[in-house]
């Protein structure tokens, strides 16, 4: 009788162990599938909320960041970048886009399908125009600006965003200025950001597409956040640079100048004014560029600083700056005075030479006179070992500037 119990007592505990078993396994799987749906529920959320930012920086960017109209022109609108292309150089005149915080948290990496772009109605760039070239297919507005978004970073590839750069600048001190504009963002919450190659008529070309290769590059940057506004502009040749990137900072104005586009042209003209007329770099950073010199004069209608004149070799111009070094070599040939302006030699520049037949045609010894004095010398402007310079022949190609009279600028 006790083992016809213990026997029954057994199945009884076997039986409701199978059955708590199975609902242990039920529950399980519903936890399981209940996750599946939040997982399903996440990405269509993700997803929605990235549509969501696209559509909002997309709209920023019509509203605030589109430069003046230029003819000629076809202005393309992606998801998270605009352009301007120009068929005649088979890239774009500009690349506008808006870089956010969202970068911070981004992790979509590089696609690399690099290929034509399916808006632009005249075609564009292809691969075989830049393969073997010696140049890069340079991002105008980089990829990683866009990692928190697959379908804009994907855009990011399009040929009307490439333009030929040599590999000593894209990934060099291109790269650099990239990455600190992505600092500045962090600090910043968002910073509209304008890009191209300076287009001019009778640049080299590569491929069958005959794609111009720019001699300069810039980047115009514009924090409209909050109360404290600022602007920045920075212009780059194509090639390799020993110099840090924050010593080609100019202003907006000058790039302006140097291409002839119209950047922000919808601000209130006051404040277009005091963002673009002067070079801002202390509002940007407190980091010292270099110990060798001054900053460049800010642009002024009718004159050049001394980093815009490298861009008018061979043109009769009126160049302005601080005189940092003079140096009168009375036993050289042709008994030269070299008088640096901004920069002091090696890394000159600008250069103003007076030969020693001349000197007579002053009425002081320009090593001595003009030393720390801020001048504006007229002539025309020659490169020598890529240095621009102008030879004065006399006292009265000279002007000094008595709105410097304190030294500063």
């Amino acid at each position: 009788m006790y083992k016809k119990f213990l026997f029954f007592f057994i199945q009884l505990l076997l039986a409701q162990g199978f059955i708590y078993g199975q609902n242990y396994q039920k529950s399980i799987d519903s936890l399981e599938h209940l996750i599946e749906g939040l997982e399903s529920r996440k990405i269509e959320l993700e997803t929605e909320l990235e549509d969501k930012k696209l559509f909002w920086v997309s709209q920023q960017i019509k509203k605030y960041a589109l430069p003046a109209p230029i003819k000629g022109e076809q202005v393309v609108h992606h998801s998270a970048m605009s352009l301007s292309y120009n068929e005649e150089h088979e890239q774009a005149n500009w690349v506008a886009h808006m870089v956010t915080k969202d970068i911070e948290e981004g992790k979509v990496r590089r696609t690399n399908d690099f290929r034509v772009d399916p808006l632009v109605s005249t075609a564009t760039a292809v691969k075989a125009d830049y393969w073997y070239s010696g140049y890069d297919r340079g991002h105008l507005a980089p990829s990683a600006d866009f990692r928190w978004s697959k379908k804009a970073l994907s855009e990011s590839y399009f040929y009307s965003n490439m333009s030929p750069q040599l590999p000593e600048l894209n990934r060099e001190i291109w790269a650099k200025l990239e990455n600190q504009i992505r600092e500045w963002v962090i600090e910043d919450d968002a910073l509209f950001v304008i890009t191209g190659g300076v287009l001019k008529p009778a640049l080299k070309t590569i491929g069958e597409n005959e794609v111009s290769v720019p001699n300069f590059y810039y980047k115009v940057i514009m924090d409209l956040q909050g109360d404290d506004k600022k602007a920045l502009a920075f212009v780059i040749e194509n090639g390799a640079s020993n110099k840090h990137f924050l010593e080609y900072a100019v202003s907006v104005d000058s790039v302006e100048m140097l291409t002839g586009i119209d950047f922000f042209h919808t601000l209130d003209d006051e404040l277009e004014i005091a963002l673009e007329s002067k070079n801002q770099l202390k509002k940007w950073t407190n980091d010292a560029v270099s110990s060798d010199g001054v900053n460049p004069l800010p642009f002024k209608k009718g004159r050049f600083n001394t980093l815009q004149a490298k861009y008018h070799i061979g043109e009769e111009c009126k160049v302005c700056g601080t005189v940092v070094a003079t140096k009168y070599n009375e036993k050289g040939k042709g008994a030269p005075t070299y008088i640096n302006i901004d920069k002091k030699f090696p890394n000159h520049v600008f250069t103003v030479t007076v030969w020693g037949d001349d000197r007579k045609n002053f009425s002081f010894e320009p090593e001595l006179e003009l030393m720390n004095k801020v001048i504006c010398v007229s002539g025309v402007v020659k490169s020598f070992k890529n240095i621009p310079q102008i030879t004065l022949h006399s006292e009265s190609q000279l002007e000094f500037l008595d709105e410097y009279s304190s030294g500063t600028n």
